[in-house]
């Protein structure tokens, strides 16, 4: 018996009648939930099908596929992962506030996502700005550049949808991995959460418990209207956010970086950085690495 075969046979499915019953409203959240086989990738399967069908695709609708072949991050990276090996799912939002508010999507999903995490495998995860949550592995892990001893355990990527009436949706992907052995990860700076010693790693377990943590801090960012200070998200966001407070280096799309001190999230959920001399910059986007302060 080959490898694959050891991997498929020790990675069951799963379980798609137990998950809608837990999940499908009326008894769970969720208002449509498709599992599949294998897919590509979950975020461009739900984005071109709110193109075609929206209607089809209300809140709160989820994909999951038990296999996805050709992960999507942040700037078109790739992220490959074994069959069964790992969460990969994207969630349909439909905000009732403006696009103004958006900026916050990836950190409530990470809120969420560290939540779940915490309360069902006991692992300490917390949220990179903007759209990583991340593991420490302690002293006897390696010391990488930019990440320390933490290491990339899931992964977030939304993308707004306009033209996916009525009115615009987003896409809200989530990739978590779960029990991958270490020459199994795409990076050397990811990790699973065999791999962080969680409790549990039923891949049902996670997902139900990511449902959970997203609906409700879904449902209270919408009853604010969108306004995640006033209804308390932004704190709770600031409150796992192991970027503020950091020394950090920012690359930034024009290709320049910047260096500083992370200082605090801006009303939008952007970072606010204070350069060398003190002068603090807002940034939208970019990729953060967390580095030793001087």
């Amino acid at each position: 018996m080959g490898h694959d075969d050891r991997v498929t046979h020790a990675r069951p499915p799963l379980e798609v009648s137990a998950l809608r019953a837990l999940l499908l409203a009326p008894a769970g959240p969720l208002a449509r939930l498709d599992v599949v086989d294998a897919t590509a990738s979950t975020n461009a399967d739900v984005v071109a099908a709110l193109r075609r069908e929206p209607v089809a695709w209300p809140h709160a609708s989820l994909l999951v596929a038990d296999h996805q072949t050709h992960g999507r991050g942040r700037t078109g990276r790739t992220w490959l992962t074994p069959a069964r090996s790992a969460l990969t799912c994207t969630f349909v939002a439909r905000p009732r506030s403006g696009p103004e508010t958006y900026g916050w999507l990836p950190l409530l999903a990470g809120l969420g996502t560290v939540r779940a995490l915490r309360a069902t495998t006991g692992v300490r995860a917390v949220l990179k700005w903007p759209n990583d949550v991340l593991v420490d592995l302690g002293p006897d892990a390696d010391d990488l550049e930019g990440w320390g001893t933490a290491r990339k355990v899931a992964g977030i990527l939304a993308e707004v949808v306009p033209d996916a009436g009525p009115g615009p949706a987003v896409a809200v992907g989530i990739g978590v991995n779960v029990d991958q052995a270490a020459d199994e990860l795409p990076v050397p700076w990811a990790t699973s959460l065999a791999l962080a010693g969680a409790r549990d790693t039923a891949r049902s377990t996670v997902l139900t418990a990511l449902v959970g943590a997203l609906d409700e801090v879904a449902s209270r960012w919408a009853e604010g209207g969108g306004d995640a200070a006033a209804t308390g998200l932004a704190d709770e966001v600031a409150a796992v956010c192991a970027t503020l407070g950091r020394a950090v280096a920012v690359e930034l799309p024009d290709g320049s970086t910047l260096r500083g001190t992370a200082r605090r999230l801006d009303a939008d959920g952007a970072l606010v950085v204070a350069d060398g001399d003190g002068r603090e910059r807002t940034v939208h986007a970019g990729d953060v690495r967390h580095v030793r302060g001087a």
